[in-house]
């Protein structure tokens, strides 16, 4: 489990705007109403979040993120981000908590 995810992720928590949660039998953060938000990688280093597609694919393009495909099987609003950038990441967790929030 990613030190590094939880670090940025601790604002956002300490705030109350996520809580801790599972997905696929393992830990994620959940918005208020339980709605996903992202979770630290499984495989290795690096955050898996929620976003629009658009917004996915621009990270994609910009070679700031990976399509997040477990199983073989791509989720086409979730994008994995593998290089640690604190600041960063904290922007997309706000990123996804704004995206899921509607």
């Amino acid at each position: 489990m990613s030190d590094a995810f939880w670090d940025a992720a601790a604002p956002l928590m300490a705030e109350g705007v996520v809580q801790e949660g599972t997905i696929m039998n393992g830990p994620c953060l959940r918005d208020r109403t339980g709605e996903f938000v992202a979770m630290p990688h499984h495989k290795g280093p690096g955050i898996v979040v929620k976003l629009p597609r658009e917004r996915v694919q621009q990270l994609i393009d910009q070679n700031a993120g990976r399509p997040f495909a477990p199983a073989d099987k791509v989720f086409k609003e979730w994008v994995l981000v593998p290089d640690h950038d604190e600041e960063g990441w904290r922007a997309l967790l706000r990123e996804s908590v704004a995206f899921v929030a509607g």
